[in-house]
């Protein structure tokens, strides 16, 4: 594994790439440990989920994958208050016993914002609300900009035994959500565990949205080598997959932002634009790429679980790539990032690109 350089000591992401070997896959068992399923668990909120494969395995994608209903995640848009996620049946039946994932509406470095992972609560605040919620926190953001307006985080893991109504920390917290953290807000809402009967989300009046795939087909382009040399490998030489990596992660960000200076016929002026496909001009070979997007409000657990469909779906020897992109964190648009690639003619090789986005 290596990772980019650093620019700039106020740089708030780094890129770490990784090129290995994946095991045996249990198809009754999603695996958790190792790379790349370790850095896809990872991710906090997956936003939008993109899958890019040659055309000639679209109609096993659309047999195998995107022509079952029961595949596309599913998620909810409700207004609460923080206090009603923390009270009652809701706080009972979904987090002390179940397992949900919720993400408020705003953006961390700016506005009040709350999400809820692995039972565990995260509010971003700024300075005033966090000094009026008499809570215990610790400074937020990349050091050496936080002067201007400086904001907080507090977490709180409420399936703690001492998270409870009576406990000292528990009712710091409710009371700061009755007089403070009041404001109804806007949530993602995302249950990973069954549902409870009767439903308290329910009585919040959710509105209920599924994420269907969106298929990009015939995409006609210029296609470089996705895999380095077998001399790179077997040398380790850093520069040039490190040449390699950056460049084939280029190009497929350029595929899912579906940029036309990859089609074959662009002509646009160089001067405008001095963007070229990786590898020898006189090598390369012209080729149709298709390209599915899922976008909404995604568990981590449900990418694993496509990345394993898929591979198993898909000829041994054929290449495909798979992009996890979280929710944008700040104002910039920065937000976490996982690509996986498998390259053509592989025995369950991979590279992994894994861009993280540090507080």
């Amino acid at each position: 594994m290596f990772s980019f350089s650093t620019p700039s000591v106020y740089q708030s992401s780094k890129c770490f790439v990784t090129y290995g070997v994946m095991g045996h896959l249990d198809p009754k068992q999603l695996p958790s440990k190792g790379k790349p399923w370790s850095a896809l668990s990872a991710q906090d909120f997956v936003h939008r989920v993109d899958l890019i494969f040659p055309e000639e395995l679209l109609h096993v994608i659309q047999d195998k994958i995107t022509s079952d209903p029961g595949r596309a995640p599913t998620f909810y848009r409700v207004i609460m208050t923080l206090g009603q996620v923390l009270e009652g049946d809701f706080f009972t039946e979904y987090i002390k016993i179940g397992n949900i994932a919720m993400l408020s509406e705003g953006k961390i470095d700016s506005d009040n914002v709350f999400s809820l992972k692995d039972g565990v609560l995260t509010m971003y605040l700024d300075r005033e609300t966090y000094e009026r919620a008499g809570l215990v926190g610790k400074p937020y953001g990349v050091k050496g900009k936080r002067g201007l307006k400086p904001r907080w985080i507090v977490e709180f893991n409420l399936r703690s035994p001492s998270m409870l109504h009576g406990k000292k920390g528990f009712d710091r917290l409710a009371f700061a959500c009755k007089n403070v953290l009041n404001t109804p807000t806007t949530w993602l809402f995302s249950n990973l565990s069954r549902t409870p009967d009767p439903d308290p989300l329910l009585r919040h009046y959710p509105t209920k949205y599924t994420s269907h795939p969106e298929v990009l087909g015939g995409l006609d382009m210029t296609l470089p080598p996705l895999k380095p040399l077998p001399a790179v490998l077997e040398s380790q030489n850093r520069l040039e997959l490190e040449e390699f990596a950056t460049d084939t992660y280029e190009w497929l960000s350029l595929i899912r932002l579906d940029s036309p200076r990859l089609h074959a016929d662009d002509t646009i002026d160089p001067y405008l634009c001095g963007y070229s496909v990786p590898g020898d001009p006189e090598d390369a070979q012209r080729g149709k790429v298709c390209r599915v997007r899922w976008q909404g409000f995604i568990p981590p657990k449900w990418t694993q679980r496509i990345l394993v469909d898929v591979i198993l779906a898909v000829p041994a020897r054929a290449w495909f790539s798979l992009s996890a992109t979280s929710f944008a964190k700040g104002m910039m648009g920065d937000a976490a990032d996982c690509t996986i690639l498998r390259p053509p003619d592989s025995s369950g090789e991979y590279f992994l690109w894994d861009i993280k986005k540090h507080d």
